[in-house]
């Protein structure tokens, strides 16, 4: 037995609902896959037609003629290859998450997904039909298996394939990016096979979609859990693997093994590559970002310009009487570093009008956090008028410690349309500025050491209104990843009344992140599609 296939695997970025878009591009690649590579077989992601996730743009009827076109387009276009293509089909009133391999006009294999999640950022329960059956097909004398992403995240759906005669899986997948989750896919996957006994082709998809990114590192296993390729994260590519059979069975052949990221590389690739694809796909020409001199808003300028390029990018330094010297050095400096147009508007003239409008409604009353308030609202007013006017995208610079516990101004510093920091703690914020500088110099030191201020008011500090940083993201972290209550936390070494104090924060500020924009999960759990606590709760932590 000398059986052999050369699997050509789609690494691509696509476009949720540009139906012809994805399939010209599923054209050009099943070409280039067998013009190029001599492939046998070329898969493309889950849902590759429609893009994923498709959301409710699965119910409108029109997708479903474009799908079914597009589905008959790449049928009868593809020859001298099998193509295996994921997308939504629609029969009998139902919706399939499903996939099929046509080869010079012929329907080789059809696989309906088997394993809807439901949970976290998903809800395909909402959507789909779960499929029940294996599907096998002998491509030059090997007998091969599909599965759809979560199926390999269950024990049957693998084991069916195995039962109906497959000696490899290959699986098609639209598997979002959180910390370390190349490692944990590889283990559930490692679990499967062994299991099974037999190897695995696994396809991952890459680029952003809203909140998700999606980062590739499709790769080849062994039984034995073996890692023999790897493709890079967060890049588009056409790689192959050979699949070779012999007396013992199906093995794939050694080939590139590209390293797993480190934890703060990957995170930050994951920001860059969000922000590049929101902007991108929302045909913005650039992005403006407003920079205090501060740590947020200096890691979001260097995101931009590695996700844009410096001349995409414009940064508005806007000084109030609070503004320490040091800050307007600082964002100076940043802004010549990176090489990015940098104006300087001082709000002074704003807010005074603005508190001069408001002497006969506030009388003699001392001023408080609505006079912070509105140098937050003044700065958002210019930012946001540049933005219409240049048509370049907002950028927001909050994080997800502030975020939390709602330390930040509606209509004010929260303005913007994508928050790529959004999920990341202020000590995650710390660690990526450091990371980012060990590649080159984008961020002033003094930026990263100084303490945190939003500098509403004199010699004011993060400290003041809020618990240390590296209490207050422990704490964070325990309730809306862990999902701990007031008493696990304490347990882990937390003083009770400021557990309860973060907590009540968090509770009482979910109706400022209802209006937040949106932005790239990082985390297992972020704030966004997979958040959904009440605006109007009376629960309490226990004293």
């Amino acid at each position: 037995m000398n059986n052999s296939v050369k699997v050509a695997l789609a690494q691509l970025d696509l476009v949720v609902g540009d139906v012809a878009g994805n399939t010209d591009r599923i054209l050009e690649y099943a070409e280039r896959s067998r013009e190029e590579l001599g492939a046998d077989i070329v898969a493309f992601p889950e849902l590759s037609i429609c893009g994923y996730p498709p959301e409710d743009l699965l119910f409108h009827n029109g997708l479903r003629r474009r799908v079914d076109d597009a589905m008959e387009r790449i049928r009868t276009t593809v020859r001298g290859v099998h193509v295996l293509v994921g997308f939504p089909e629609y029969r009998d009133g139902v919706i399939f998450n499903a996939c099929a391999v046509f080869r010079d006009g012929k329907v080789v294999a059809r696989y309906r997904k088997q394993m809807l999640p439901n949970y976290r950022v998903f809800d395909e329960a909402r959507y789909f039909e779960a499929g029940s059956e294996a599907a096998v097909f002998k491509l030059n004398g090997i007998r091969i298996g599909l599965n759809i992403c979560e199926d390999l995240w269950r024990k049957q759906p693998a084991a069916r394939s195995r039962s109906a005669g497959a000696e490899v899986i290959l699986a098609i997948n639209g598997s979002p990016y959180e910390v370390n989750s190349q490692q944990k896919r590889e283990e559930v996957v490692r679990q499967r096979l062994s299991e099974t006994g037999i190897p695995c082709v696994y396809l991952n998809m890459v680029g952003g979609q809203d909140e998700l990114v999606f980062d590739g590192g499709s790769f080849a296993m062994m039984p034995d859990g073996d890692v023999r390729f790897r493709a890079p994260a967060f890049k588009e590519g056409l790689y192959t693997v050979d699949l070779r059979a012999n007396a013992s069975g199906v093995v794939p052949v050694a080939g590139e093994v590209v390293p797993l990221l480190a934890a703060e590389q990957s995170v930050y690739e994951a920001l860059v590559t969000g922000t590049r694809d929101y902007v991108e796909k929302h045909g913005f020409p650039g992005v403006v970002v407003g920079l205090s001199g501060g740590i947020d808003s200096a890691l979001i300028l260097t995101i931009a310009c590695d996700a844009l390029g410096a001349d995409r990018v414009r940064a508005v330094m806007m000084p109030f009487r609070y503004t320490s010297t040091m800050s307007q050095e600082d964002a100076a400096a940043q802004a010549k570093l990176l090489g990015v147009r940098y104006d300087v508007l001082p709000i002074e003239p704003i807010y005074g009008a603005t508190v001069g409008q408001l002497k006969k409604i506030f009388g003699d009353r001392e001023p408080d956090v609505t006079e912070e308030n509105i140098q937050a609202r003044s700065r958002g007013l210019l930012l946001m008028a540049i933005s219409n006017k240049t048509g370049r995208m907002l950028l927001t610079t909050g994080n997800k410690s502030e975020m939390a516990v709602g330390y930040a101004t509606l209509y004010g510093d929260m303005n913007g349309g994508f928050a790529p920091i959004k999920d990341c703690s202020k000590t995650l914020v710390y660690q990526l500025a450091r990371y980012r500088n060990t590649v080159s110099a984008a961020i002033p030191e003094r930026v990263i050491t100084r303490p945190p201020s939003a500098e509403l008011r004199p010699n004011q500090k993060d400290s003041d209104s809020l618990p240390d940083y590296s209490v207050l993201d422990p704490i964070l972290e325990a309730f809306i990843v862990d999902d701990l209550s007031v008493d696990e936390i304490c347990e882990r070494g937390f003083d009770r009344k400021v557990v309860i104090r973060v907590l009540e924060m968090v509770k009482r500020n979910e109706y400022k992140r209802r209006q937040a924009p949106p932005g790239i999960r990082i985390s297992a759990r972020a704030f966004g599609r997979d958040w959904r606590y009440p605006i109007t709760s009376r629960y309490t932590f226990p004293e």
